[in-house]
Order: C-alpha cells, then sequence, then structure tokens
C-alpha cells in the first residue's frame, strides 16, 4: 500500500520530537490510522527533526502483517514557524537528549501545548515540569510504551512487537478532551492504551522492568529471553528488592512478587528481542543507565539507602560502554 501525506498546513497540530525507532512508530501510528480509518486524511502528525531545514522524507513502515507503508512525511527543523500551531508534542528520544532536544521549542510552541515524555526510565521530567513553571499554559504527561520496532534504516521501520502505551497527567495544564480522543488511535491491533493517575507507580513499574533487562543483556550479550536462565534470578529478586525499598521512600509502594512475575513475563514475550541497552553497547552509543539503575542509585542518596547491585550495574555499564 502506497499513501501520500497531504502538504503540511497551519492545522498540523501533533509534533514527534525524535525519529528513532520509536518516534517513527508513534508517526505511523497516529498518521496511518486516522479517527475515521482513513490515512489519506491524516495531515495533523509531523516529525521534528535535527536537520538545519524542514524537509519531506518517503517513510517506510513494515506493519505487524508485514506489509510495507510509504507516507510523505514532513520534519520540521526547530526553528520552524509551524512549530507555533502545535498542540501536542511526543518527545521520543533517549532520556538523556530531552532537556537538550525539549527545553529550547517549549517558547516556540502553541502557548497551550500538551508535552508528552515517551522514554525510558526516569529523571527528564523534573527538569521538564521546572521548566514549565515559565510556561503556565502547557501541561506535562508521562508515558511508557512496551510496542517495540526495529529499524531497516534510517527511514525505514519494522513494527516487531505489540505491548501496552501507558499515559498520565503529571502537572500543568491537562490534556484536552480532543487530543486524548485523537491518541486513541493508538489503541488499535491488540495494543491498547492505558490511562493512569497517578502516573509514577506506573512508571517505577516500567522502572524495574527496564533495571533487570537492559543492563543484563548488555553485560551478558543475550537476548532477553536468555535472563529466564536460573542464574539469573537472584541479581534479579536482588535489583527488583532494591527498587522497592528506594520507590517506598518516594511515597511509591510496589510489591515485590507482583513485579518479579511482570519481569518474567516480559523477558517472556521479548525472549527473542535484544534491548536498547544491549543494541546501544554493541553500537558504541551513550546509554541510558544514568536514567535506569542510575535514576535508582541518585534517589537511594537522598535516603541514605544502600543500593549496591544497582550500583554495581551502574559501574558495570559505565565501564563497558568505554571500551
Amino acid at each position: 500500500m502506497v499513501v501520500t501525506a497531504k502538504p503540511l498546513t497551519a492545522h498540523a497540530n501533533i509534533a514527534i520530537l525524535g525519529a528513532g525507532a520509536i518516534g517513527q512508530l508513534m508517526y505511523h501510528k497516529l498518521g496511518l490510522t486516522g479517527q475515521s480509518g482513513q490515512a489519506e486524511e491524516c495531515n495533523d502528525v509531523v516529525l521534528i527533526g535535527r536537520q538545519p531545514h524542514t524537509q519531506q522524507r518517503t517513510l517506510q513502515f513494515t506493519d505487524s502483517n508485514g506489509r510495507t507503508h510509504h507516507t510523505t512525511a514532513t520534519i520540521l527543523n526547530r526553528d520552524d514557524t509551524h512549530l507555533a500551531n502545535i498542540n501536542l508534542l511526543i518527545v521520543c528520544v533517549k532520556a538523556y537528549q530531552v532537556e537538550n532536544a525539549l527545553l529550547p521549542l517549549l517558547s516556540k510552541l502553541t502557548p497551550n501545548c500538551h508535552v508528552v515524555l515517551l522514554h525510558n526510565g526516569l529523571v527528564p521530567h523534573l527538569a521538564v515540569s521546572a521548566a514549565l513553571k515559565h510556561y503556565p499554559g502547557l501541561g506535562l504527561s508521562l508515558g511508557t510504551t512496551s510496542q517495540a520496532a526495529l529499524k531497516i534504516n534510517q527511514w525505514h521501520i519494522k513494527h516487531t512487537g505489540f505491548g501496552v502505551t501507558q499515559l498520565g497527567h503529571y502537572c500543568g495544564t491537562p490534556l484536552s478532551a480532543e487530543l486524548k480522543l485523537r491518541l486513541q488511535v493508538l489503541h488499535s491491533d491488540n495494543q491498547p492504551l492505558e490511562w493512569y493517575q497517578p502516573v509514577l507507580p506506573i512508571l517505577w513499574q516500567k522502572l524495574a522492568i527496564n533495571a533487570v533487562i537492559n543492563p543484563l543483556s548488555a553485560l551478558n550479550k543475550c537476548a532477553n529471553g536468555q535472563l529466564a536462565a536460573e542464574k539469573y534470578q537472584p541479581q534479579i529478586k536482588a535489583i527488583i528488592n532494591e527498587l522497592v525499598d528506594v520507590a517506598k521512600c518516594d511515597g511509591i509502594e510496589l510489591a515485590p512478587s507482583q513485579l518479579l512475575t511482570r519481569v518474567k513475563q516480559v523477558i517472556a514475550l521479548t525472549s527473542a528481542n535484544f534491548s536498547s541497552m544491549y543494541q546501544d553497547v554493541a553500537h558504541h552509543r551513550a546509554t541510558e543507565i544514568d536514567y535506569i539503575n542510575g535514576y535508582i542509585c541518585q534517589q537511594a542518596r537522598r535516603y541514605n539507602l544502600a543500593v549496591p547491585i544497582n550500583q554495581s550495574l551502574v559501574a558495570k555499564i559505565v565501564a563497558l560502554s568505554q571500551q
């Protein structure tokens, strides 16, 4: 199926910041599946990239049924005047890129724009929420997704895994009913969209999954499924127990047994996948360790808690990344 997007109009009101695998996946899910189900009618979604000039790009998206879709996407540069029309900005860059990529854009967005952070780990929400105090009309939601996509090349992704997308309001002006309804197109193909209030407990649960799978798969150079082996279970339990203690001091009550069950489920469901941290280390890219296990250690220091297992994982990943 070949789909050509209409030219960008003043009515384009959703932007995806970050054109990596998840950013392009969100673009295609929002753009190829419109409220009416007609892809050619969805011209309200754009990407924001790092290139010096706004441009049109032909993107390829291979869906879960193996069909490849082609669409012409608008990729705004970060000074484009169309940013003033954006009512919803979904941030899909790496955690360590959020501040530098997002904060300079805040003054260029429509005054009532709503920002959604959709990345692994925690930390950036603290700086973003502080910055939003200077823009009283803006709002911030936090989210996580377990959908998966693989980059075939820079502008071609393949949908490789079903999963749930979880969102919740964090601060500032709440998401409008109209935009919330627009996001419902993400609830499709057995991939639910769930809303939570408060949202931080859900993000701590996702943090537990990432804190186990990402560093252990990277350090052991293995696919996720291999972490089901008995030899990894004591370490997995220790990671979770430390996280639960820290979360409790942050006012988040989590049950270790439930987290362990969920981690094992994700390991099984993604058994053939290689984690993002595994891939980052393999390709000599920066990792998000400081925003996953590093966040656990950061919060532990606030409460004078010992988290030796998580500290060890952070040190080992940092050392591995420097090789």
